[in-house]
């Protein structure tokens, strides 16, 4: 039993999942950012978006970073919409970054390293599509940036990656409860601290 207590200790980061901690949400979402003149917008899926809006909103050249839904079927879907009713939507953080002080490709390699792009529909105790590993690209340029960036990562991970790169479609942006949610949550949710903090750390962002 000794040597059980470690080991189930260490895998609880691994079994700790967002989805029982969201509950009932409002019908208001996170209002839609302005995009300014000459501003770009990136749209990435990479498991729990509290993660994800997290890391990216502390970025140089970020301007703002929102989470929401991306890759469905269903018009305005809720967030139990997309979490029990097979909608087809990802978890996304939807970016408007200024290309003069950061490029696309530079959000790609955060992209790389902010999760595990080879368990497919899952990252950790996250399970089901909506957490699925995607890039949905807003041009032409993208696309191929994504396409080229994806190759290049191939060879950092034993697996095969299984991102999806996808043309941008709807966003439906998340409750308003979510926005900011590690940093307005972290000391309430046992998520931010068992998950999403020792992802900041070994990003050296703040946490």
């Amino acid at each position: 039993m000794k040597h059980l207590v470690p080991a189930i200790l260490l895998m609880l980061p691994m079994l700790a999942s967002c989805q029982p901690e969201k509950s009932a949400m409002s019908n208001a979402t996170i209002p839609m950012p302005a995009v300014p003149a000459g501003a770009e917008t990136a749209t990435f899926g990479a498991g729990c978006y509290w993660c994800i809006e997290a890391a990216f909103r502390q970025l140089d050249g970020v301007i703002s970073a929102t989470p929401g839904f991306m890759g469905g079927t269903t018009k305005n879907p809720t967030y139990d919409d997309v979490c029990y009713h097979n909608t087809g939507h990802a978890e996304v953080v939807q970016i408007v970054f200024d290309p003069k002080k950061t490029s696309y490709a530079k959000l790609l390699d955060w992209f790389w390293n902010l999760h595990d792009p080879t368990t497919l529909n899952r990252q950790g105790g996250d399970i089901g599509t909506q957490y699925r590993s995607a890039i949905f690209y807003h041009s032409e340029a993208q696309r191929q940036a994504a396409i080229t960036a994806k190759s290049a990562a191939a060879a950092k991970f034993k697996d095969p990656i299984v991102t999806e790169i996808t043309k941008a479609a709807d966003f439906y942006p998340a409750p308003k409860e979510h926005g900011d949610y590690y940093f307005q949550n972290k000391s309430k949710n046992s998520y931010c601290t068992r998950v999403i903090e020792p992802k900041l750390e070994k990003l050296k962002l703040k946490h």
